[in-house]
């Protein structure tokens, strides 16, 4: 007999939700103590993970399906950084408490995200102690086909997807509202600027698209300096960037005023949108490509050749500016 609240029945109760029919590559998921799963000759994996862990990476009374939520999408996002196509999740939750309210709020929402991207989960493992997560995603990639860090270029055109800065400005609102009145109203450039924070979208179909014209990319998780950076350094080259070209949303502006989203957008983190770099000659092909996707994405710089001085260099038109003394999200 399976005691209540045991391990084995939190994994039966709320981790064998999926409504849709299982991946045909997984030849046997969870209940044994492993998974199996195929793939094919022409084909490599990508492999992702991450934890999110509680007073880190969220607010102890965060909704549970905007957690489940992001939980899958940060690992999403670094599957779509390298162009594969999502296909099997591993996860651990360690919760302080077995509450089933929460466990069937994080369960459907986590199943609805999974289901949406046709990703399965395969495995895992729960245990008690502080609220976190990790989540373990393996993405198919084609043999031939994969976006890295250090294929950037002298003269490659920088790129980002979506707008910069909007989740750390709704991060910045949340902190702000804890301990107001929970009845304060929000406008509804706020809440779309939280609501960013909380459930951010991975550019996974972006990440495949451009994955035969990009010479290099990266998802922008710790802030946009700090995570061009890892390219710069990984393809030995440096980069300048057009201030006037950063794409900040007009609900960001609204809020925070240009000056403080130019910071977000520099430095904030956590957008998971993609940044990539494009060799001149693959530019017209990639924009013919993208034609149908459906996502923004905006040219704000150029690579250079290696500069130890100065690996980032900004302008405002002509104007040379100072790169800001914090550039991002850092760890430890």
């Amino acid at each position: 007999m399976v005691r209540q609240n045991s391990e084995f029945s939190i994994i039966r109760q709320y981790f064998n939700a999926s409504t849709r029919t299982p991946r045909k590559d997984v030849a046997l998921a969870i209940g044994d103590d492993c998974a199996i799963t195929e793939i094919k000759a022409n084909q490599r994996l990508a492999i992702t993970t991450d934890t999110l862990v509680e007073g880190i990476h969220f607010f102890s009374d965060i909704d549970p399906a905007d957690l489940a939520y992001k939980a899958v999408a940060v690992n999403l996002s670094d599957l779509a950084a390298m162009g594969a196509e999502p296909a099997w999740i591993s996860l651990a939750l360690t919760l302080p408490k077995v509450d089933h309210h929460w466990l069937a709020t994080f369960s459907r929402r986590f199943f609805e995200i999974l289901d949406h991207y046709n990703v399965d989960l395969i495995g895992g493992d729960t245990t008690k102690g502080p609220l976190s997560i990790s989540i373990t995603a393996h993405g198919l990639l084609p043999r031939d086909k994969a976006l890295c860090r250090h294929g950037a270029e002298k003269g490659d055109w920088i790129y980002v997807t979506g707008s910069l800065g909007d989740s750390a400005a709704g991060l910045a609102l949340l902190q702000q509202k804890r301990g107001q009145n929970s009845d304060t109203a929000l406008s509804q450039a706020e809440t779309y600027l939280i609501e960013r924070h909380l459930r951010p979208v991975p550019r996974v179909l972006f990440g495949q698209s451009i994955a035969p014209y990009a010479s290099a990319a990266i998802d922008i998780s710790d802030g946009l300096l700090a995570d061009l950076s890892h390219i710069l350094q990984r393809s030995a080259v440096s980069a300048s960037l057009k201030l006037d070209k950063l794409p900040l949303s007009p609900q960001l502006i609204a809020v925070f005023g240009a000056e403080k989203a130019e910071q977000f957008a520099l430095a904030g983190g956590e957008d998971y949108e993609l940044c990539f770099t494009v060799a001149d000659k693959n530019c017209a092909k990639l924009e013919r490509e993208l034609t149908h996707i459906g996502v923004d994405y905006t040219c704000i710089g150029q690579i250079r050749s290696q500069n130890t001085n100065q690996m980032i260099r900004l302008k405002r038109g002509t104007e040379k500016v100072t790169p800001p003394d914090f550039q991002g999200f850092e760890h430890f």
